[in-house]
């Protein structure tokens, strides 16, 4: 309470209204898989995922959707082309948490100064910040390519001696760095600071270019030769760059040895030359599948990410073995853990009859989980590059979904059963679900994509895998989440405040508030907003040792809207006198 000490006028600020309560977002989603490139998620140092909001941004840091390279040979860049359909389908933000496949450890990496009489504390690299083997376009060998660029102003030695500490500047064919002591160089300081303040010197500068297999990803201008440089090379292209942007779309490093001075170290870059070439091999992007605890640990960087709504592992399915299985597990545990506030989208492996999807189902039960079937075919993207590519592939139909929940939530709400929309980018089923068929699979939580006359390819299902009938559709398992999240979220303000009569008003009208405008929008069901919903938060809600431990005790009843699922009409013969 304010003290008053003196005479005077004492004006003070107070709210005469409850705290109120914003929804969540419930269409951010999160992918865990295997990409060409980019920040890997798992292992003993994660890189925490950055928030994409076009494929453009994924492409930017994680490569392009060409194949990925393996050691038994390519497989399909699932989550690439999961990504691309995701935002083709709605979806506005998602992160990408990667995973390597198994045992691959080594970057591709060139060293610049090769030779024998090279030590290895002189020694100058290129090296690909993470593992990854993309190829370049016509080889099979190369990861990056790197293009070093020698950048030379023409200006008088009055005009260099002007510029920043550690600039490079060259007079006689010698190099010198500004404002080291003693001078740093490869000929005598003699040389520099004897020439007059008229003499004729150039200004010495790199400017990189990194490219891979979509083309050109990353380029650096205005670098210097010397760590006092503002834009040193070693620091721009090291390992923890000033700017985070350079270390997420800058796929390659430089490494500069100990005691490399700085015109060895120009030397071993550009090698006598104005500009030059170099090509990073030795990257691979693994043995197989990825292990399930490199799943797990991907999938733990995004429960960091509180607006994650949606996660799903889109071409993990592809897998031989049991990958698919203990990565559909592990989505499941991941939705599961408390306050994720999250739902899994699940996939079958490819080439699945409905008959293996009875099977699929019996093994897994879960509120927090759906699950779609069948995979998705769509038209190739690399085959205008590759003629050796197939005109038509098939993708799991993860990405898809993610995106139409996102599309559904966005233009209707979470309260709404993401089915009966259309699939974008669709040309057709890896398997055709006749309506008998789904009658077997729908009862079981299997949600099919069927192909249906004169409306194209729709989502037409919309059941959790749950076998609990109170928590079978996706919309109310979903719709549950975002009023949990959106609570939990709005009242922790309540926290350590007196708990008495004063704070359960506050709190009761505070939920109340919130749920009559999710009345008011049509999210419940209800004539009224007694009928919709209550909130109790009293005497009767909490005992005396609930008070004695601290505890408000709330308790909340809502009633949402179920799908209708089976649209009946009953149609009967009548006379042409009836009155009725």
């Amino acid at each position: 309470m304010p003290e008053y000490l003196a005479p005077g006028v004492y004006v003070e600020e107070t709210s005469f209204r409850s705290k109120s309560i914003a929804g969540v977002g419930t269409s951010t989603a999160g992918f865990v898989g295997m990409t060409a490139r980019g920040p890997v998620a798992a292992g003993s140092s994660p890189e925490q995922p950055t928030m994409l909001t076009s494929y453009g941004d994924f492409e930017r840091l994680y490569g392009s959707a060409d194949d990925l390279s393996l050691s038994t040979g390519p497989i399909r860049n699932y989550l690439a082309h999961s990504v691309n359909a995701f935002f083709a389908n709605g979806g506005g933000r998602l992160y990408v948490a990667r995973v390597p496949g198994a045992a691959a450890s080594k970057s591709a990496s060139a060293v610049l100064n090769t030779g024998n009489s090279v030590p290895a504390n002189k020694q100058v690299k290129f090296v690909a910040r993470e593992v990854g083997g993309a190829k370049l376009p016509g080889s099979s060998t190369d990861n990056f390519k790197v293009e070093i660029f020698k950048e030379e102003l023409e200006t008088t030695k009055e005009l260099a001696d002007k510029q920043a500490n550690g600039t490079a500047v060259e007079l006689g064919g010698k190099t010198f760095i500004l404002g080291t002591s003693p001078l740093e160089t490869n000929g005598t300081a003699a040389d520099y600071t004897g020439a007059a303040g008229t003499t004729a010197v150039k200004i010495v500068t790199l400017r990189v270019a990194v490219h891979d297999g979509t083309g050109l990803v990353y380029e650096a201008g205005g670098l210097g030769l010397h760590a006092s440089h503002p834009r040193y090379i070693g620091l721009v292209l090291g390992d923890n760059p000033p700017r985070s942007s350079d270390r997420l779309s800058n796929p390659v490093k430089i490494t500069i040895g100990s005691t490399a001075k700085s015109h060895e170290l120009l030397a071993a870059i550009l090698n006598a030359k104005a500009s030059r070439e170099v090509a990073l091999t030795g990257g691979s992007d693994g043995t197989g599948a990825p292990s399930s605890g490199d799943y797990s640990d991907a999938l733990d960087t995004l429960l960091a990410i509180e607006e994650v709504a949606i996660v799903a592992a889109p071409g993990a399915s592809s897998f031989s073995g049991s990958t698919p299985e203990a990565v559909n597990q592990l989505l499941i545990g991941h939705a599961e853990t408390r306050r994720s506030y999250r739902i899994a989208v699940l996939d079958p492996p490819p080439g699945k009859s409905p008959d293996d999807m009875k099977a699929l189902k019996s093994k897994i039960d879960s509120k927090y989980a759906s699950l779609y079937y069948p995979w998705i075919s769509v038209s190739n993207p690399n085959a205008s590059v590759d003629p050796t590519q197939p005109e038509e592939i098939s993708l799991p139909p993860s990405g898809f979904v993610a995106g139409i929940y996102a599309r559904n939530d966005v233009q209707r709400g979470v309260h709404k059963a993401p089915a009966n929309e259309t699939v974008t980018g669709a040309l057709d089923l890896e398997t055709h679900v006749r309506f008998g068929q789904q009658e077997i699979l729908n009862p079981l939580g299997v949600n099919c994509i069927r192909s249906l006359p004169g409306r194209g390819i729709r989502v037409w299902g919309a059941r959790t895998i749950s076998s609990d009938p109170e928590w079978k559709y996706v919309n109310i398992r979903r719709y549950f989440l975002y009023l949990e999240a959106s609570i939990d979220r709005g009242t922790q303000w309540a926290v350590f405040e007196p708990n008495g009569e004063q704070l359960w008003a506050n709190v009761r009208s505070t939920i109340s508030d919130f749920l009559y405008n999710e009345w008011a929008n049509g999210a419940l069901l209800g004539s009224t907003p007694k009928e919709a919903f209550f909130v109790r938060c009293d005497r009767s809600t909490m005992t005396q040792n609930d008070l004695d431990n601290g505890r408000l005790v709330c308790l909340v009843g809502v009633a949402p809207l179920t799908p209708a699922e089976f649209v009946i009409f009953r149609i009967g013969q009548a006379t042409a006198d009836a009155r009725s």
